[in-house]
């Protein structure tokens, strides 16, 4: 599972200080970014090089509790399923102990140059494979 903490900043927050839930969207998108250069594809690269991108197609998110101005988001980021093209993560987002949301989120590998999906390079999937983590199952005392 890919961690990572980011700042909740006062341009993120609504006047009475509560998290802007749009602004979350944009910090995913950063989080996101940051796991995919932790595996060594950095987007600059994946664009300019691969002539590649990785939009998301389906964003699944559930509020939990309210994040606070000043609050440090603890992401974690898990890889629930790798398709030809497709990549399916799970993400939950804590701050003080406490789950502040989660999403189910899809995205694709495509081309920049024809926007239409492409298959993960072979690369790219070893390192996306490794990452995989299937949901626990519950196994029935014995």
């Amino acid at each position: 599972m890919f961690t990572i903490t980011k700042p909740l900043r006062f341009g993120d927050c609504d006047p009475s200080g509560i998290a802007y839930f749009p602004s979350y969207l944009n910090i995913l998108v950063g989080v996101l970014e940051d796991f995919f250069a932790s595996l060594g594809f950095p987007w600059r690269a994946m664009n300019d090089e691969r002539r590649m991108s990785v939009p998301t197609v389906r964003l699944d998110l559930t509020f939990v509790s309210p994040g606070f101005q000043g609050d440090a988001l603890d992401f974690a980021l898990a890889v629930r399923a790798i398709g030809r093209a497709s990549l399916d993560l799970e993400h939950t987002v804590s701050a003080r102990d406490t789950v502040l949301w989660t999403a189910r989120h899809r995205i694709v590998a495509a081309s920049i140059d024809t926007n239409a999906s492409l298959a993960w390079p072979d690369d790219i999937r070893a390192a996306l494979t490794q990452q995989l983590e299937m949901p626990h199952a519950h196994h029935p005392a014995t």
